[in-house]
């Protein structure tokens, strides 16, 4: 299950990282946000080991969603170092997609 995580966390959890971190910046009456919900969850337990992967609800943490100027959801935003590096929008990715888009910022 991936981790929510705040305005307040953010830095902590993302920024500070030692691995790679996908946010999945997402909003509760976002239906392509919860078709990914699944995949998300998964690749949380599956990459565990090589890849932290957070969510972030833009409605309750404004601050982060405006710094990032994450505009549409679901965003998904991969941050290195504490850094952001790449950065895909929308539900088009499957998860096999997703996994190999995530392993080229872990290598």
């Amino acid at each position: 299950m991936a981790l929510h995580v705040t305005d307040a966390n953010f830095a902590t959890e993302v920024l500070a990282s030692d691995k790679p971190v996908l946010v999945d910046f997402w909003a509760e009456w976002c239906p392509p946000c919860k078709a990914m919900e699944p995949a998300i969850n998964e690749l949380a337990e599956t990459l565990a080991d090589s890849v932290k992967i957070v969510k972030l609800d833009v409605d309750s943490n404004p601050g982060i969603t405006v710094q990032y100027n994450v505009r549409s959801m679901p965003t998904l935003m991969v941050f290195k170092n504490g850094e952001p590096v790449d950065l895909r929008v929308g539900a088009g990715q499957s998860r096999v997609q997703l996994i190999k888009w995530l392993e080229t910022h872990t290598a």
